[in-house]
């Protein structure tokens, strides 16, 4: 494909009610896999147009990400087109060996279409190059070993934002009370002050955020680095598989449209409207707002799936009424977190 040609035709057409029509049709199963890479990516346009091409056909849907940096991909894949998604992938020298997460509770239904866009990370860290070196970084443990090192009395560090912790989380992790990881790297360098010595365990969903910690801790100073290789996700594949214990208790949140994936039985956060016990993350049903809030059954049905009686005011009102109501209404617009 020629480096130069823009992305014309290759992105999705459809509104999200066909999206749905689309998926809930379908007749055969999907896996949700997600995976990422650091790895030099001289074009990621033309990389871009590519896998976009290639993975529309095979009907993948998910959202990835592309940098110069590297990749950072969630997707759902049709299980009899899997293997040849794979073998592309993989027929690309730099991703040969590109490790899979695949989701163990997998309804089928993560992702609507797919979209793969460039960025300049692919994760947002906020940090300049002269801050970490990716080919330096924490050793990477597996379940049992990352057990032991917890047993051991390591210090663990959730390396996720605060919605997703307050779900779920290692047993006597440090959580970072932050929005964005941006805001969380330099507030875990500050909590970890003094610490430069002891050994240093750093989880996230699926790695990718404490790859790039790891090498971050390194440059300031921290000796012993050690992350969950495979992040949550393979967590508990391989503590089932291996009939390990489970130290990760609640939920491990996910991005994609089921919010999260159940480790362990137990519920530990609340509704925020009634504080009932509640782990089921939503969106406000209010578009304008979107906010992203943890919500029992009861107040969905209370608040037609709103965060507030505002937004519950819009979205019942009428056409008219809504041009007025936005006049004085100020909607939190997607904000991560519950205020």
């Amino acid at each position: 494909m020629d480096p130069n040609s823009k992305n014309k035709g290759l992105y999705n057409k459809l509104g999200p009610k066909e999206l749905q029509l689309r998926l809930d049709s379908e007749t055969f199963k999907r896996t949700t896999v997600s995976f990422y890479k650091y790895i030099n990516i001289d074009n990621p346009d033309a990389l871009r147009n590519e896998f976009y091409a290639k993975w529309d056909k095979l009907l993948c849907y998910g959202r990835i990400y592309l940098a110069t940096e590297g990749i950072n991909a969630q997707m759902s894949v049709p299980e009899h087109n899997f293997l040849e998604f794979e073998s592309h992938l993989r027929s690309l020298p730099q991703f040969e060996n590109v490790p899979f997460k695949i989701a163990v509770e997998d309804d089928g239904k993560s992702f609507l279409k797919l979209q793969i866009k460039i960025r300049k990370q692919i994760v947002a860290d906020g940090l300049n190059h002269n801050e970490y070196d990716v080919s330096n970084v924490g050793k990477h443990l597996n379940a049992k070993e990352w057990n032991k090192a917890m047993d051991e009395g390591a210090l663990i560090v959730d390396m996720r934002n605060h919605y997703e912790s307050e779900i779920g989380h290692f047993k006597n992790s440090i959580l970072p009370d932050s929005e964005t990881f941006k805001e969380e790297l330099p507030e875990v360098l500050d909590k970890l002050k003094g610490k430069e010595d002891e050994k240093i365990l750093l989880y996230c969903t699926g790695g990718v955020r404490c790859e790039k910690t790891s090498a971050y801790l390194k440059h300031h100073g921290f000796s012993d680095v050690n992350q969950l290789l495979g992040g949550i996700i393979d967590y508990r594949r391989q503590i089932e598989n291996e009939d390990l214990t489970n130290n990760f208790i609640g939920k491990n949140f996910v991005f994609d449209n089921r919010l999260g994936e159940r480790i362990s039985d137990d519920v530990i956060s609340k509704c925020h409207q009634c504080g009932e016990t509640c782990d089921t993350h939503t969106n406000c049903a209010n578009i304008r707002c979107n906010l992203l809030f943890i919500q029992c059954e009861s107040c969905r049905q209370k608040n037609e799936g709103c965060c507030g009686s505002d937004c519950q005011t819009y979205i019942m009102a009428s056409p008219d009424e809504k041009e007025e109501l936005e006049k004085r209404l100020v909607f939190k617009k997607g904000k991560r977190f519950y205020k």
